[in-house]
């Protein structure tokens, strides 16, 4: 299950499923948007056991505790016997809500955007999480 071999924290992350892929992990690294201890690290950091990540998702900042560091990719139910959520529940609803606002639904059968309205569409959500 584990072994001596060190783990980055992009790695780590995409395995135990806050992330969907690795490359994903590695761009909110490189964005600042990945903290242990409440410190900015890269990508190619090193996960300890008992370190607290911070992950910010706008507009929620999730925490957790690393449990024990994994080397493969875990199944979700397996995920949380190697990382402790600690995020609020407050902090869980702002996710749920971001996640579910539908402000760029377009109706069916109205067609494709065309190239302004994706435009305007895109600079509307970039506008609501940063």
């Amino acid at each position: 299950m584990t072994g001596n071999k060190p783990i980055r924290i992009d790695k780590y992350l995409w395995e135990v499923r806050i992330f969907k892929t690795r490359s994903k992990a590695s761009d909110a690294c490189r964005k600042g948007r990945i903290l242990i201890n409440d410190h900015p690290v890269k990508a190619s950091r090193i996960v300890a056991e008992n370190e607290i990540i911070t992950v910010k998702k706008p507009p929620a900042i999730l925490k957790y505790k690393v449990l024990v560091p994994v080397e493969n990719r875990v199944s979700a139910k397996l995920a949380p016997n190697y990382i402790d959520d600690l995020t609020t529940g407050e902090e869980k609803m702002k996710l749920a809500l971001s996640q579910s606002d539908r402000l760029w639904l377009r109706e069916k059968g109205s067609g494709r955007p065309t190239k302004k309205t994706r435009r305007y569409i895109d600079r509307l959500r970039d506008d609501m999480y940063q």
